[in-house]
Parts: structure tokens; C-alpha cells; sequence
């Protein structure tokens, strides 16, 4: 599983003419499933991502992470983080999870998510949508759960 956390002052995802989820203060992340993945790949990251510190103490330093008193998470499915360009200029997505697969990585992470008490947001699966954000920093990473030296 790859991510891709953005902090933000403020985010929405559009389908068509509907909101499917908005936040305020928080993280962006689009969430890649990969051929393969796990709750345990799911949990690990929602895990990291929650403590992730990213966000200003009282001295200004990037040592909290997400207070839920005070921030969400708007989690969007992106296949196209598992896009191949090493060959030419067209992306291999040979890597990336099939739709049933990918859905249910997705929903664990979500899940997981929620689990750690964090308010979540979310786009819709499969759909073509519109993400407008305004990244806070800027601060944005790259997680992986593969090659992780522990649990």
C-alpha cells in the first residue's frame, strides 16, 4: 500500500456536482493498493499516518500529530499511485491492486482510520473526481507499507 499525505488547511472532493467529503484543518491522503496488500499493510499505515507529526507544537515545531479535537482526514482511492513510467510514457498499472482488491484495501484503511479515532472523509471509489486543497507548509509525504521493518 502507498500513500500520499498532504497536510492542509482545508480540503474537498467533488463528484459531479456533489461534495462526497470536505475537511478543514487536517490530511489529505491518497491511498494506492497494491496486488497483495493486508489489513495488516491497511492498519500499519493508518497507524503511521495518525502519528505522523507533521503539525506545530505550542513552540511552532512539527512535533504533534493529528489532534482529532482539531483535524480529519479526506482519504481518496488512487490507483495511479502503482503507475509504472520506468517504459516509455505510457503507465503500467500491473502493480496495482484489481477493483474488488483495491476496494477493500481502501475501506480497511478507512476503517482503521476511524478506528484510531480520527474523523474521516472520503471520495467514492472507482469515480472520477475533482480534489481541491490547500496544502499547509508545505508538508507532504510519501508512506509505504512494503518493506517496513516492523509491524
Amino acid at each position: 500500500m502507498r500513500l500520499v499525505v498532504q497536510r492542509v488547511c482545508r480540503a474537498e472532493v467533488r463528484v459531479g456536482d456533489h461534495v462526497a467529503g470536505s475537511i478543514g484543518a487536517g490530511a489529505v491522503v491518497l491511498v494506492g493498493v497494491a496486488r497483495g496488500d493486508t489489513r495488516a499493510d491497511a492498519e500499519y499505515l493508518a497507524r503511521k499516518t495518525a502519528g505522523l507529526r507533521i503539525y506545530a507544537d505550542t513552540d511552532g515545531k512539527l512535533n504533534d500529530a493529528l489532534d482529532p479535537a482539531r483535524g480529519a482526514v479526506l482519504a481518496i482511492s488512487q490507483f495511479t499511485l502503482y503507475g509504472d513510467c520506468r517504459k516509455g510514457n505510457r503507465p503500467s498499472y500491473i502493480e496495482a491492486a484489481d477493483s474488488e482488491e483495491g476496494r477493500l484495501g481502501y475501506d480497511r484503511y478507512v476503517e482503521a482510520l476511524r478506528g484510531l479515532g480520527l474523523r474521516v472523509e472520503t471520495g467514492r471509489f472507482q469515480e472520477h473526481m475533482v480534489v481541491c486543497l490547500e496544502n499547509y507548509g508545505p508538508v507532504t509525504l510519501v508512506l509505504e507499507s512494503r518493506g517496513r521493518t516492523r509491524a
